[in-house]
């Protein structure tokens, strides 16, 4: 399993009806690894995890492993209300072909290290596959500081990488100070690509790139490379779209962006709800100006 690069967390494709679109969800797969893409990661919170039944999750990690298997890695979204319907679904992401794990703590629960530790554990264990925690204060509640993440690496040698979204980059220099490079870190706020990347980060998991892939690929290789001009230029152009990734409605906001360069649809799922008038007009905005000082993408 390759962490490091741009991998998607890709948006579910949705019909008019609210069913998954399986020929879409292929398509879209397809173009993000052509566009530069170094593999997905299908059923994350942009994937609409929460509303998707078990059968489903496992259906999309199917479909994406049939359209792109061969050529990069599928990672599927390990979260769940319950502990053993995570183990489940990991075991089944392993049987679907998938070649990583992300994994998440529960669903709505939120307690301490004790039991926290445990669950992840238990998912981890489950599998050989390689696996990704991930941490996300703000979404989820439940914070793995650096010391706790140290005890987990020491106890799964398949804990191979952490999607970091607390949005503090401190939290990239703690982890890399006390496990250098026993794991590999990953940004997950677009709008902390740069700064990540600066910290020690080798990896993004990435909500625009569902709908600017080539400029998202183009930020981050900059970054890797320190071409700081290049990198500072893309980024100033980038940010008020990649600013829409750390929003409540963010999923909104991003299958609408994707559906105006002709790449998904508008259509997501209750208890989310189409974006309202002020709403648009704000994100037609920031698209529209966007597209008009669109810089030319060279890699």
């Amino acid at each position: 399993m390759n962490w490091k690069g741009v991998i998607p967390a890709i948006t579910t494709n949705l019909d008019a009806g609210g069913a998954v679109d399986h020929a879409a969800l292929v398509r879209h797969c397809e173009w993000l690894i052509r566009s530069g893409c170094t593999g997905i990661v299908c059923c994350g919170s942009l994937g609409e995890a929460a509303t998707l039944s078990f059968d489903e999750k496992l259906a999309i990690a199917a479909t994406c492993v049939r359209a792109i298997g061969r050529q990069a890695p599928v990672v599927l979204g390990i979260a769940s209300l319950s502990t053993a319907e995570a183990v489940k679904l990991a075991r089944g992401a392993e049987e679907a072909g998938c070649a990583g794990l992300m994994v998440l703590p529960p669903y709505v629960y939120s307690t301490d290290w004790r039991e926290m530790k445990a669950h992840v554990s238990a998912i981890i264990g489950a599998t050989n596959l390689s696996c990704m925690l991930y941490n996300n204060p703000p979404a989820y509640k439940t914070d793995f500081l650096p010391e706790q993440i140290v005890e987990l690496a020491a106890e799964h040698p398949n804990l191979h990488a952490v999607k970091e979204s607390s949005g503090d980059a401190r939290r990239v220099t703690a982890i890399r100070a006390l496990l250098h490079d026993r794991l590999t870190i990953l940004v997950g706020m677009d709008d902390a690509i740069v700064e990540g990347v600066a910290a020690g980060a080798e990896g993004w998991i990435a909500g625009l790139v569902n709908a600017f892939p080539e400029e998202s690929v183009a930020l981050f290789e900059a970054a890797m490379r320190g071409d700081k001009a290049r990198a500072r230029d893309i980024y100033n152009w980038f940010l008020p779209l990649l600013r829409l990734d750390t929003v409540p409605k963010f999923v909104q906001f991003i299958k609408w962006v994707q559906a105006e360069v002709g790449r998904g649809t508008y259509v997501v799922r209750g208890p989310r709800l189409p974006l309202d008038a002020r709403e648009l007009e704000t994100v037609k905005g920031i698209l529209a100006h966007a597209m008009k000082s669109r810089p030319p993408v060279r890699r």
